[in-house]
């Protein structure tokens, strides 16, 4: 758990999510930066640099699949191309974004340039902080994201595609294993302990007349 912004963001809850979004999140903006990094699994860089247009089309609807651009992604190796679940598609209705000459989704101040990655984490810290919510960031929305995939039974080489990373062993830095799990894997060996109380035909031979027990 991050204390102090080290160690790993946490993993989010579904309680902890409804909380966040009814009372942390203070605006619509906020609601919505934050759903876009936890209902694609994207950064916070890869969310403030969002353009209008990667999201709704020209007449102004939300797009089927919301567009992250190779130029803003952290090692600029591929297009991803996210489709926008109905979670997220609720705050994009609700969001109207203002229009400014570089068309940022969440324009910076003034409408000058796009949303600070350190200013969008800020709003996600003070949002958490409002409703008790310890050692989680932004990062805390993409880890969930990808480990509620993972859980899921989702292979790992399609949760890669949805996050961006460029090897499976990064990836799997993100998973986070939980406690029911560990459990549950132990559980599965008891299947090892030998079958007790069913008898066997060896169990019955008189070792002195082994003749006369086997008939």
């Amino acid at each position: 758990m991050k204390i102090d912004r080290h160690g790993k963001a946490k993993i989010l809850t579904p309680d902890e999510i409804e909380r966040l979004f009814s009372e942390g999140l203070l605006s619509i903006r906020d609601q919505t930066l934050c759903a876009v990094m936890l209902y694609t699994a994207c950064r916070v860089s890869e969310c403030v640099t969002l353009k209008i247009k990667d999201v709704y089309d020209s007449k102004g609807r939300i797009r089927p699949e919301l567009i992250i651009r190779k130029g803003n992604t952290k090692r600029k190796l591929a297009t991803r191309t996210i489709p926008v679940l109905d979670d997220l598609r609720h705050y994009l209705k609700l969001y109207q974004p203002k229009h400014s000459q570089e068309q940022y989704l969440f324009p910076g101040r003034w409408g000058h340039g796009h949303l600070h990655s350190e200013y969008a984490s800020l709003i996600f810290r003070e949002g958490c902080k409002r409703v008790d919510i310890e050692g989680a960031s932004t990062h805390s929305c993409r880890r969930t994201a990808l480990t509620l995939m993972s859980n899921a039974g989702i292979p790992l080489r399609i949760i890669q595609e949805i996050s961006g990373h460029r090897s499976l062993e990064q990836l799997q830095n993100y998973l986070e294993v939980e406690p029911s799990q560990v459990r549950g894997a132990i559980a599965a060996l008891s299947m090892l302990t030998p079958p007790k109380d069913k008898g066997s035909k060896i169990d019955s031979v008189d070792w002195d007349n082994p003749k006369l027990s086997a008939e």
